[in-house]
Formats: structure tokens, C-alpha cells, sequence
């Protein structure tokens, strides 16, 4: 039997190779019963609790370190036999990257969690989160650009000329694709300065519509009448926006005008019927009303008042019913309106003498 487990392959003996064999079966064994029992267990706590940061934290376990606690069992056995150079440096590098990996997997996902948990934190938080589409590019873009960076190092190449590479080789990218980068920076100042958010209805220029989606280089924004209106992201934040949704209240001026044979008793309660017919609407604020000026067929009457809110339908809802109401009370006090007149006068005398 010793004779047998003395024998040599590839530079181990047979005992070397079941030596080896055990360590990766009992690894592989410790590791079933850690997940069976231990993370089965964290996993029922954390159904419980009403934070997600447990179940991040399990979830991540799962993708990232059990499988690096395989890859420890094989190294493990691995190693425990004597290897040539050519194929221990295959397994460090195999060993590096599969590390980088992981880790690189798991920095990604830490970063994305934090933000997307801070984001739904705050008012319309699921809206804002679906902003981060762009952003998970990006950032994944960077961290593995950093992962590579970090193998290509441990691997012996040289960092310092790659990096001066890909600094030219940056800059020449930069000029020749100036409106992307311009877009790409717009939608940082998008994101974080946060002008307009989707479900906004906003006003570009002769453009409204409401915000549909935000992305790295363009923002969708859906017209009243149905279309879906496109904008670049460097247009947008150079322009001056109208945001109605952030609006807390909505000033309306509104003016009356009366014939000129209006007795002056009527004209002074004018002011006093239309403040009381606005304040008698909820949500209202009255500000002021007056009689204004003469114009040149009419009496004209200014009034102003605010409305709490900043929802269109309320506010033409509201202005119809104080028409309505404003007509009415004028009717029953026969306060005529005054239309575009003109008054001919005609002299007697002149006509008699021709």
C-alpha cells in the first residue's frame, strides 16, 4: 500500500493527490453546511426585519463570497501540491483575476445599493431611482476600468505608460466627441442639481410637456398633444425652463370692463362683489382689486388672486366658476359690459346748412 501512495505523476505521489482531493471534498462539505445552516438562517432573519440593508448584505454573501470560498477550497488543494512555474503562475493569475472579479462585482453593487437606498429615501424616490440607469453605467464603467488597471499592475506591466496612453488617447476622445461629454456633464448637473424631475411638466421654449425619462444624453419629455419630444441634455440645462410642478401657488390677473353709463354707485361696489364671489372658493387667496383705468370704450376693473396649488384643471376649474358667478351677480344688478363701441355724434346745424 505505501508502495502505492509513493508512487509519482507529474511530480506528486498519489498520497500528495488524495491529500489534496481531501482538502477540496472537506472544504467543499464546510462550505454546504454554511450555506445550509448559517446563511439559511440569516436569510429567515432577514425576511423579518423591515430594513433592506440585511438582505444587501446576504444577497452579496451569496453571489460573492460563497463562490470565493470554492475557489478558496480548489486554490487550497491546489497549492498543496508542487507545481512547475509555468503552471503555479497560470493559477496565481487565474487566482488574481477571478479575486478582482468578485470584489470588483461587489464594490459596484455596494455603491449602487447606497445610492439607490438614499435616492428612495427622498419624495417620488422610485421616479428618481430609474434616473440612475445612466449613472450604473458609468460607475461600473469606472470601477472595472480600476479592476483592470489593478491585474495589468500585480501582472508587471508597466502602469505609468499605460495610464500616459490613455491620457492622450483621453484627450483625443474629449475633442473629438465634445457633445457627448457636453450631454454626459449636463446630465450630471441634471441628476444632482435636480432642475426637473420625471413626472414634471415643464416648459422649454414653445415646448411643454411632461418629463418621461432622463438619460445620459438625452431627456424625453411627452407633449400634450401625444408626441414624445427628444432634447439633448446640454439644451435643456441652457435654457430657461418653466417647472410647473414645483409651483406652490399660481397668481391669476383677470380685468372687467363696464359701458361708461355705469352709475358711479355700482362702479364702487364692483370691487367689494368680485372679492367676495373669489373668496368664497376654497383655496383661494384674494390679493387685490381695483378700478384700474378708462379705456377708450370702457371702464376697466383689475383683480388678482392666488391659487394654492399648482394643478392646471383646479385652476381653470376655479377661474370658470368665478365667470360664472361674476356674470350672474352682474346680471342680476343690470351691470352691463362694455364691447368694442363707437359713438357718432351729428350736428344739426352743419346738416341744415348744406
Amino acid at each position: 500500500m505505501k508502495e502505492f501512495l509513493n508512487q509519482t505523476y507529474f511530480g506528486n505521489t498519489i498520497e500528495a493527490y488524495l491529500i489534496a482531493l481531501g482538502i477540496l471534498i472537506g472544504s467543499i462539505i464546510l462550505i454546504k453546511i454554511f450555506k445550509s445552516i448559517v446563511l439559511h438562517r440569516l436569510k429567515k432573519w432577514a425576511e423579518k426585519t423591515e430594513t433592506t440593508l440585511d438582505d444587501f448584505l446576504i444577497k452579496g454573501i451569496e453571489k460573492s463570497i460563497v463562490p470565493l470560498l470554492y475557489f478558496g477550497a480548489f486554490y487550497a488543494a491546489i497549492t498543496s501540491l508542487r507545481l512547475n512555474v509555468e503552471t503555479r503562475k497560470i493559477v496565481e493569475i487565474f487566482s488574481l483575476a477571478l479575486l478582482t472579479f468578485f470584489i470588483v462585482r461587489f464594490i459596484s453593487s455596494t455603491i449602487m445599493f447606497t445610492l439607490t437606498y438614499f435616492i428612495k429615501k427622498q419624495d417620488r424616490g422610485e421616479e428618481k431611482a430609474r434616473q440612475l440607469r445612466g449613472m450604473t453605467v458609468l460607475i461600473n464603467i469606472f470601477v472595472w476600468v480600476i479592476g483592470i488597471v489593478f491585474i495589468m499592475d500585480n501582472l508587471g506591466f508597466n502602469i505609468s505608460a499605460i495610464v500616459a496612453g490613455l491620457g492622450i488617447g483621453g484627450i483625443a476622445i474629449a475633442l473629438a466627441a465634445q457633445a457627448i461629454l457636453g450631454d454626459l456633464f449636463s446630465y450630471f448637473v441634471i441628476f444632482f442639481d435636480r432642475p426637473f424631475e420625471i413626472g414634471d411638466f415643464i416648459t422649454v421654449q414653445d415646448k411643454v410637456g411632461t418629463v418621461e425619462y432622463t438619460g445620459i444624453k438625452t431627456t424625453r419629455v411627452r407633449a400634450l398633444s401625444g408626441e414624445q419630444l427628444v432634447f439633448s441634455n446640454t439644451d435643456l440645462t441652457n435654457s430657461r425652463i418653466h417647472n410647473f410642478k414645483k409651483m406652490q401657488e399660481r397668481r391669476v390677473v383677470f380685468k372687467l370692463r363696464v359701458i361708461y353709463q355705469t352709475p358711479t354707485a355700482q362702479l364702487e361696489q364692483i370691487p367689494k362683489i368680485v372679492r367676495e364671489i373669489i373668496e368664497k372658493h376654497n383655496d383661494v387667496r384674494f390679493d387685490r382689486g381695483h378700478f384700474a383705468s378708462y379705456g377708450d370704450f370702457s371702464l376697466n376693473f383689475e383683480f388678482v388672486y392666488f391659487i394654492i396649488g399648482s394643478d392646471y384643471v383646479k385652476y381653470m376649474d376655479t377661474q370658470q366658476s368665478i365667470n360664472l358667478e361674476v356674470y350672474r351677480e352682474f346680471e342680476s344688478r343690470k351691470i352691463e359690459f362694455a364691447y368694442p363701441t363707437q359713438t357718432l355724434f351729428v350736428n344739426k346745424e352743419t346738416i341744415s346748412a348744406n
